[in-house]
């Protein structure tokens, strides 16, 4: 794979993650993440759309919208091909930065429970499950609930 850039969406790219989300997220659900919706969270202030690129053609994307005190990644999805290159790595890193920047230290994020892959990719990163929700997608699919807290913690001097 070659080098990823890492930009923000344009809302001409939003069919194409839309497509993306029904194919790679939401296979077997009612689509949730349509264009309309993408095109919203692009052009909202309190969330991010990202695009990782390859040779110009769009590898991954992920959105994650801020709260006060968390921010929530909603979807991160990745071809297929461009799997196991650090595309997923890129976006995570991307957005955690951000995070950062804007003086949010968690990020929570939902799962298909049965997303083995998923699971594992984030547990790599840090993320640490927080819970199960039964139903959660479209109430025919168990989520897992996780979370990282991004806030460095200075370490205790010892006393004395």
């Amino acid at each position: 794979m070659s080098v990823v850039e890492i930009s923000l969406a344009r809302h001409r790219e939003a069919p194409r993650l839309a497509a993306m989300s029904r194919r790679l997220v939401e296979a077997g659900l009612e689509p949730s993440w349509t264009t309309a919706r993408v095109e919203r969270h692009v052009a909202h202030e309190d969330s991010v759309v990202i695009v990782a690129k390859a040779a110009g053609e769009i590898a991954g994307f992920a959105i994650m919208q801020f709260g006060d005190l968390t921010a929530h990644l909603n979807l991160l999805a990745v071809e297929p091909r461009a799997r196991r290159a650090g595309v997923g790595r890129a976006l995570v890193a991307w957005l955690e930065e951000s995070a950062r920047v804007a003086g949010t230290f968690t990020v929570d994020l939902e799962l298909r429970a049965d997303n083995v892959g998923a699971w594992r990719f984030y547990r790599a990163l840090g993320y640490c499950e927080t819970g199960r929700i039964r139903g959660y997608y479209q109430g025919v699919e168990d989520a897992i609930r996780m979370r990282r807290e991004l806030a460095v913690v200075a370490p205790q001097l010892p006393a004395g």
